[in-house]
């Protein structure tokens, strides 16, 4: 079963969000910060990660550069998951942090899920 961490400092969000993968047949697990997100990432390897970039502690970009300078998480998909809409925000997302995709919020729910597939199913990025 395809596994994917949700990481959102909102309980809420993340209870939406895992609610709408389950429907379609993944698997979740949740973590309510980056800091969480890396400890988690040290015990289980998922298939993709969606990562809230505003959060208290290590935000998004943060907790994005981290998983892929780790040689374990550098090859798991992130997409950003955000209220930011400028077009810098998610050009920081893609090109500085590696980010696979960036998803504005408030989300909707059939472009959330096809984005998911369309990321699960995407060769990886081609490592520099």
């Amino acid at each position: 079963m395809t596994k994917i961490l949700v990481v959102d400092d909102e309980m809420d969000i993340r209870f939406v969000i895992g609610k709408m993968l389950e429907r379609e047949g993944y698997e979740t697990v949740e973590a309510d910060s980056g800091e969480h997100a890396l400890e988690i990432l040290k015990e289980t390897v998922p298939d993709l990660i969606l990562l809230d970039v505003m959060m208290p502690g290590i935000d998004g970009y943060e907790t994005c550069t981290e998983i892929k300078s780790q040689e374990t998480t550098k090859k798991i998909p992130v997409v950003m998951l955000t209220a930011k809409t400028a077009e810098s925000d998610k050009i920081k997302a893609l090109e500085e942090c590696g980010a696979a995709w960036h998803v504005s919020k408030p989300i909707d729910r059939k472009k959330f899920i096809e984005t998911v597939k369309w990321v699960l199913e995407s060769p990886p990025r081609r490592e520099e």
